[in-house]
């Protein structure tokens, strides 16, 4: 029987390693075939992997070992960081988790440091300070917006920015939610609320509403960008699958001198009527490939909510495939039918 240890620095490590009833234990235990147990000697606290499959006792203490330096770096570790490391582990992408989330962005006003949780969480993060607009394209709950807004307020508090510009396209997602009352402001609210609640998260609600009345916040729906010129600004277009060429358009040519530009959407949430085009996938296609744009793709290994969210979305990926399947499969059979009418 192949056997490993690997130290742990104290008996709270160990706990937070663990996790609450030994639910991260379980999940290598099951994942890799072996069995985990921790140990107390003269040299202090240690855990074992042992199993009869050399290779899989491998991966459990390097799983072991990745999963140590996150606890170290965070107060609780998740199912989903746990499931993240095993299946990138079991992929043979064992380097890529080198370094991940010793990097940290911001810290919130509750003390809480923000970093990336996944490889392409940090790949994300990289795109952003070395380009001057960035693409984030991907599913719901992979960090798309959040990480933008804590990049945009790391750079306005290092002063490498005056002011931060949140925009949107104001689509409503299938329901019709009338007039809305008061002022422009209130009008708008309901469709930047994820904006908000990122950026309360990130400078606490007096904090940004005294940004917000000097000027270093501005939010505005997308249709109120046209014909402004937007210099030494972070600016973030948000739900980007919402807008129109045209907007889009107009939106990246207002981009001014020291400004960065990040554009979140996903591409199969598109909510615009009569079947119109994306302006981020037309956006994506026109501008990959451009010195200083980046185009960052996340999958769903990058999800960071509920494990279910995961699920989800590739339950839709799955039916969604089968769908095109069925539709390219009847095109087919029309296209010959056609041909042996022809002949």
């Amino acid at each position: 029987m192949e056997q490993r240890m690997i130290r742990i620095e104290n008996s709270e490590l160990t706990a937070r390693l663990f996790g609450s009833y030994d639910i991260n234990v379980r999940m290598l235990e099951k994942a890799f075939d072996v069995i985990v147990r921790n140990r107390s000697d003269e040299e202090g606290d240690a855990v074992t992997v042992s199993g009869e499959d050399g290779d899989s006792v491998r991966m459990a203490a390097e799983a072991i070992k990745y999963l140590k330096d996150m606890a170290g770096y965070n107060e609780t570790l998740t199912e989903q960081q746990v499931g993240y490391v095993i299946d990138m582990l079991k992929a043979g992408q064992e380097q890529e988790l080198s370094g991940l989330e010793k990097d940290c962005i911001c810290i919130t006003t509750r003390g809480k440091p923000i970093k990336a949780k996944t490889v392409g969480q940090r790949r994300y993060v990289d795109a952003i300070t070395n380009n001057t607009v960035v693409f984030g394209v991907g599913p719901a709950g992979t960090g798309k917006t959040f990480l933008a807004v804590a990049m945009a307020v790391r750079a306005l508090r290092e002063k490498q920015v005056s002011r931060i510009i949140l925009t949107r396209p104001a689509i409503e997602a299938g329901e019709k939610l009338g007039f809305l009352p008061g002022d422009l402001q209130s009008k708008i609210d309901p469709y930047l609320r994820p904006l908000y609640d990122a950026m309360f998260e990130m400078l606490g609600a007096e904090n940004y509403q005294r940004q917000l009345e000097k000027g270093s916040i501005e939010i505005a729906p997308l249709a109120y960008m046209r014909g402004r010129t937007l210099d030494d600004s972070f600016i973030i277009l948000d739900e980007a699958q919402n807008a129109t060429p045209e907007q889009m358009k107009m939106f990246l040519t207002r981009l001014g001198f020291n400004s960065k530009a990040v554009v979140t959407g996903d591409l199969t949430q598109t909510d615009l009527p009569d079947r119109q085009k994306s302006g981020l996938a037309v956006a994506v296609k026109v501008l990959d490939g451009v010195e200083d744009i980046a185009v960052h793709a996340f999958s769903d290994r990058d999800v960071v909510r509920h494990k279910l969210v995961q699920r989800i979305i590739r339950a839709y990926e799955k039916y969604e495939k089968t769908e095109q399947e069925k539709k390219d499969k009847r095109a087919a059979v029309r296209y010959r039918a056609e041909r042996g009418d022809k002949s």
